[in-house]
């Protein structure tokens, strides 16, 4: 469980955001967790393969 405390306007934006993609709040704020998360394990396995093969 993930419990978030926001401001009006930044619900009001969230809302938006997820209306347009026709989504609740709460999925569009997961799948953006989600995105971010995949985002930063990509870059650290690319990082880690340039280590390896010993690209800089």
């Amino acid at each position: 469980m993930l419990s978030l405390r926001i401001d009006g306007e930044l619900l009001e934006r969230l809302r938006d955001h997820a209306a347009k993609r026709g989504m609740s709040v709460q999925d569009y704020v997961i799948r953006t967790l989600i995105r971010d998360d995949f985002d930063e394990r990509f870059k650290s396995a690319v990082e880690e393969t340039e280590r390896f093969y010993g690209v800089t």
